[in-house]
């Protein structure tokens, strides 16, 4: 295949590290436009559907929702540039890794906590179906602070 030909499915998920049905899908869900096809119904896709799709996985690594990738391309259709569609989608994807980070600040607070515990010769015996973090209380046999 030279530069200039066009690409089949195979060499363009190839091209873009991706599987041929994960283009497929694109193409199903409306995120890639439906390609040429040959005589013998076969895909064919120029250049523009390796940048497409390079878009669309950088989007993704960034954490951006299908839906939200389709309404940025939406806009790069257009010939305008979608970065200021894309500062609320970003902005809110940042509030929700702050989230998710501070989430994952108490989970491990309360891991170290529980680690630094053990073993403990106060160990009192278990209650079926809990384990609390040690500056939690359980009360008939659920942990207070975390519902469990």
């Amino acid at each position: 295949m030279t530069e200039a030909g066009p690409l089949t499915i195979s060499d363009l998920a190839a091209q873009t590290g991706l599987r041929p049905d994960t283009v497929r899908y694109y193409e199903r869900v409306g995120l890639m436009p439906a390609p040429a096809r040959t005589s013998g119904d076969h895909r064919r896709y120029g250049a523009p559907a390796v940048d497409r799709l390079r878009f669309i996985r950088g989007a993704q690594r960034l954490g951006l929702r299908l839906d939200d990738i389709r309404d940025l391309l939406a806009v790069r259709d257009t010939g305008e540039c979608p970065c200021e569609p894309a500062e609320p989608l970003l902005r809110a994807r940042i509030a929700e890794i702050d989230a998710e980070m501070d989430r994952l600040r108490r989970l491990r607070a309360d891991l170290v906590a529980m680690a630094d515990e053990l073993p403990s010769a106060t160990c009192p015996d278990p209650v079926p179906g809990s384990w609390c973090p040690p500056d939690h209380r359980v009360t008939e046999g659920r942990c207070d602070a975390c519902s469990i």
